[in-house]
């Protein structure tokens, strides 16, 4: 039977075509649509690989080689990449055909994920769910707002919470910030330190404080002891605690959330996102207590105050369900607690080998490597140079051979910054803590003969460091 010329044709999208067709032109195409700076960056630091695949902790590339990912997506596939419970989870959403975001309707499947969340958090009574860690945090920042009827928010020096306007007013790095003002009436205070909180909070003004219990940038944890006293002194002045848990939280640190390894401490608001996508689908959650929730959702007039067009959509919802799920059945907490304990012992056994190893820390697998000044005359000379041109760019001498010797994801943990941030997914084994150690030491060795390939590589970043700043 001839087809109906009235009725369109629907023609199938066949992606693994598509992408055989067009992904060559990966680059050109971000160069001509996107953003422009990206291409060109990766390609300056030769980070611009063509990755096929992944599994787990592991990326693959057109010729079958495999590369090591130390970075999870900046912390979002924390059960590596592409878990079977979590696709099954997804997969079967969509078979469902559910009625999803009818608006008019309450579903069972957001109810069931903040149960299951609430159960990692004694003490927290609600969630709001919305698509990203940026949109948690600025829930949290509206309900402490509207909650205490003050408008200030403290946040921390070098602190990250998202960059969206109001997370970008808690931000602590100007680089951000620049050319993005004027925002929110926040104010900076140093990391662990009482005092500051202490004035701040005598002006009677604040409606909050906002920290990571272990900075992002640099892997700085809070003073034992500081956030239970910052608690103590926020609660006195009618203020609330908000602790931004977005890669901190659902495991990262060897416990579910990284506030709870320090007893006594209570947020009254907490931000996750990140992990409990299982690396799928967007998710962000605001968890708090319930007499915040009630202010703020007052009344019936009041009942969309705060809402996200995507937030508690049924693929997400499954995607964060399946995620609790293998964290439970696979012990992923347990995992991270001790092969981080394994992995930082590791490293920090190195520190006394390498004169340009200065510190070690972090906490479960979340780990900061941080270089400084070398002892002897030889060494100090490059280094120099390298300082004055830009701080960060030995760091970025040892990322660049860690991928390109080795196959190994790292990053620099911020700008002007002499650290690599380890955050690999949570399911890594000594398997994957061995060849990091053995593909470290070699280039640390490397770095400290002071002439070769390496240093080649750090004077071409000292003259586009300097081209850069003209």
């Amino acid at each position: 039977m001839p087809a109906d010329p009235t009725v369109p044709t629907v023609h199938r999208l066949d992606l693994a075509a598509l992408l055989a067709e067009r992904g060559a032109e990966r680059y050109e195409l971000h160069s001509k649509y996107l953003n422009p700076q990206l291409p060109r960056m990766l390609r300056t630091i030769g980070f611009d690989k063509y990755y096929e695949r992944a599994e787990g902790p592991y990326f693959y590339d057109a010729e079958g080689h495999e590369y090591l990912d130390m970075l999870a997506g900046f912390g979002i596939f924390a059960l590596g990449r592409h878990h079977p419970v979590v696709r099954d989870a997804v997969q079967q959403v969509m078979d469902l055909d559910l009625p999803d975001l009818t608006r008019f309707d309450c579903p069972t499947l957001p109810g069931l994920l903040a149960e299951q969340l609430l159960s990692f958090a004694p003490g927290l009574d609600r969630v709001f769910f919305g698509n990203s860690g940026t949109e948690a945090v600025e829930t949290a920042l509206k309900f402490a707002r509207y909650a205490t009827g003050r408008q200030r928010v403290l946040y921390c020096d070098h602190a990250f919470h998202g960059l969206t306007t109001g997370s970008l007013s808690v931000n602590g790095e100007n680089g951000f910030r620049k050319g993005f003002d004027p925002l929110l009436p926040d104010t900076a205070i140093p990391l662990g330190d009482l005092d500051a909180l202490a004035r701040e909070l005598k002006k009677g003004d604040v409606a909050a404080l906002i920290v990571e219990p272990i900075q992002g940038k640099g892997v700085q944890a809070t003073p034992p002891g500081w956030l239970l006293a910052a608690q103590q002194l926020l609660h006195d002045h009618k203020a609330l605690l908000i602790c931004d848990e977005v890669q901190t939280g659902i495991g990262r640190t060897g416990d579910f959330f990284a506030y709870q390894h320090e007893d006594g401490v209570l947020p009254d608001l907490v931000c996750a996102a990140k992990a409990l996508s299982g690396g799928y689908v967007p998710i962000g959650a605001t968890l708090g207590k319930s007499w915040i929730f009630e202010k703020v959702y007052s009344s019936m007039d009041r009942v969309l105050v705060h809402s996200a067009s995507f937030g508690s959509n049924a693929q997400a919802m499954a995607a964060g369900l399946a995620t609790l799920r293998v964290m439970q059945d696979e012990q992923v907490v347990e995992n991270a607690r001790k092969v981080g304990d394994l992995f930082r012992e590791q490293l920090a056994a190195l520190v006394d080998r390498y004169e340009l190893l200065a510190e070690v820390r972090g906490r479960g697998l979340m780990i900061g490597i941080e270089f400084g000044r070398p002892r002897s005359l030889k060494l100090r000379t490059g280094w120099a140079a390298l300082q004055t041109a830009r701080k960060g760019l030995f760091a970025q001498m040892v990322v660049v051979p860690l991928l390109q010797r080795h196959r190994i994801l790292t990053q620099v943990s911020g700008d002007h910054l002499e650290v690599i941030k380890l955050i690999p997914p949570l399911i890594i084994t000594e398997r994957e803590v061995d060849r990091f150690m053995a593909a470290f030491t070699d280039v640390m060795d490397d770095a400290h003969k002071g002439s070769g390939l390496m240093w080649d590589f750090g004077r071409t970043l000292v003259k586009q460091a300097v081209a850069g700043n003209r």
